[in-house]
């Protein structure tokens, strides 16, 4: 049994189906409705310059359909940790006056890239090393008597030095550069034999 939604166009109850007009432009309350974005974030992010909307006889926002796209990369974007700031200049880039191609959304794919990579590579050290020593100088763990004795990581800066700095407190990192093995590397057997 298909059933009509409140914006008159058949589809599933509960989500909103816009029909297929492109050119239709949308009511905060729609473009709410099927972005799952609140009216007030949706005006949370017009104030931020980060969603236009023009205004119709009656002074009520009307969206262009592209909106929907911008809206869920809003979301998303923030979703895994990309700075307003950094939403807003990407979306700065595409065209005003028209909906975005494909080949405008490659352009902040590719400017992304490194900095998405980055961030990835970051969580996965997370996901793998949380449960080691991070080099904070908590020194709670057992793993920081090894990594990290006495606190010898505060010396070279303040925060999870073993993290921000990757290489710092492994054991044979001061091997490798210096030839000598630190107190970490003997106490886990890793010295070498000079």
């Amino acid at each position: 049994m298909v059933e009509v939604n409140r914006f008159g166009a058949p589809g599933r109850t509960g989500m909103p189906s816009l029909g297929g007009d492109p050119a239709r432009q949308l009511s905060v309350g729609e473009l709410a409705a099927r972005s799952g974005v609140s009216v007030s974030a949706l005006h949370f992010y017009e104030r931020e310059g980060l969603l236009q909307s023009e205004r119709n006889d009656g002074n009520q926002r009307r969206y262009r359909r592209d909106a929907l796209r911008r809206v869920s990369f809003i979301k998303v974007s923030q979703r895994v940790g990309v700075s307003l700031a950094d939403i807003r200049a990407a979306l700065d880039s595409l065209p005003g006056d028209r909906a975005p191609s494909p080949r405008d959304w490659a352009r902040i794919s590719e400017r992304w890239r490194a900095q998405l990579d980055a961030r990835i590579a970051e969580l996965q050290h997370l996901r793998t090393d949380l449960d080691g020593c991070m080099g904070c100088g908590c020194l709670s763990l057992g793993t920081c008597s090894l990594r990290n004795p006495g606190d010898e990581l505060g010396a070279s800066g303040s925060g999870p030095r073993r993290w921000l700095e990757p290489g710092v407190g492994e054991a044979g990192a001061d091997v490798a550069s210096t030839g000598v093995a630190s107190a970490g590397d003997a106490h886990t057997g890793d010295a070498t034999a000079g």
